[in-house]
C-alpha cells in the first residue's frame, strides 16, 4: 500500500476538493465518503476509486477496512496529520474513500411508493429522510433542486441508505409528476393550506408523496399538479413540523408499518 504523508500531495488535494466542492463532484462524478461503517458498508454497492487509511484505523477497524480493500481500486497509508486535512469531522476515524456516481437513468414505476422533496435545502435533513425512507420500505427517493445529495453531511446522516435507495433526481418536477400521473400513480402534496387531513390518501399503492422546502413549503405549481393536498393532522398550537418529522410521518402512513 503506497504510503502519502504529505498533506500537500496532489492525491489529497483532489481528495479535499472532491469532499468541499460540489462543482467538482459534478465535473468528475464522484463523490467523498468518510467513516469506518460507512465507507464499509457501502463497498457493497458503489464503485470505489480511492481508499485512505491512517495506520491506527487499519488497526482498530481491521474489519470495516479489509472490505474496503477488497473492492476500491486502489488504496493507501495516510498519516494522522494527513487524516486531519482529510476529515469533516473532529476526531476522524482515518477511513475516506473517493467512490463514483451512480450514472443510471431511472424513472418512477407503477406498484411503488415514493417520497419526493422538493428544494429541501438541509443536509441534514435529506440524510435523515433517506434513511426513514428506507427504514420504513419506501421504494424511492426522489430529489428536486435542494441540497447536493452527495453532500458529505447528507451522506453521513443517510448512513448509507442513498446509496442503497433508488434515487432519481430532476430539475423539473411538475414534469415528472404529471407524467407519473398519466400512467397510474397517484400524487399527494404535503402541504398546510388545506382542509385535508385524511391520511387513507396515503395507502394507494403506487404513490408519490411531496413534502417541500424548509422555510416555504411545496411550490403552488407544484401543489397545484399534485392529485391531492393533505396536511398532517397536529394537536395543539403548532403551526408545522420539521420536514425530516413530517415526512417521517407520512411515510409511516403510506407503508402501513402500524397494520
Amino acid at each position: 500500500m503506497e504510503k502519502i504523508s504529505s498533506r500537500n500531495n496532489e492525491k489529497i488535494k483532489m481528495a479535499v476538493k472532491v469532499r468541499t466542492s460540489s462543482a467538482c463532484r459534478d465535473e468528475n462524478s464522484v463523490y467523498f465518503l468518510e467513516g469506518a461503517r460507512l465507507c464499509a458498508d457501502v463497498s457493497e454497492y458503489v464503485d470505489i476509486t480511492e481508499a485512505f487509511f491512517t495506520e491506527a484505523a487499519l488497526k482498530k477497524y481491521s474489519a470495516e477496512a479489509d472490505k474496503v480493500i477488497k473492492t476500491a481500486g486502489k488504496s493507501y497509508l495516510i498519516t494522522e496529520e494527513v487524516a486531519e486535512k482529510l476529515s469533516d469531522t473532529k476526531g476522524p476515524q482515518g477511513i475516506f474513500c473517493i467512490c463514483k456516481k451512480s450514472t443510471a437513468d431511472l424513472k418512477v414505476e407503477t406498484g411503488k411508493k415514493y417520497i419526493a422533496l422538493e428544494n429541501v435545502q438541509n443536509p441534514s435533513n435529506v440524510g435523515a429522510i433517506a434513511r426513514t425512507a428506507e427504514a420504513m420500505g419506501i421504494d424511492g427517493l426522489i430529489i428536486n433542486s435542494g441540497c447536493d445529495i452527495y453532500n458529505p453531511k447528507t451522506l453521513r446522516a443517510a448512513m448509507g441508505s442513498l446509496q442503497r435507495l433508488t434515487v432519481i433526481e430532476t430539475d423539473d418536477i411538475v414534469k415528472l409528476l404529471t407524467e407519473a400521473k398519466e400512467i397510474g400513480i397517484k400524487t399527494v402534496a404535503a402541504v398546510l393550506d388545506t382542509d385535508n387531513s385524511n391520511m387513507g390518501v396515503l395507502k394507494a399503492e403506487s404513490i408519490i408523496c411531496i413534502v417541500g422546502n424548509e422555510g416555504n413549503g411545496i411550490t403552488d405549481e407544484t401543489a397545484e399538479i399534485a392529485d391531492e393536498k393533505l396536511k398532517i393532522p397536529m394537536k395543539g398550537r403548532t403551526e408545522s413540523l420539521n420536514v425530516a418529522t413530517a415526512a417521517a410521518i407520512l411515510m409511516w402512513e403510506m407503508t402501513n408499518l402500524q397494520d
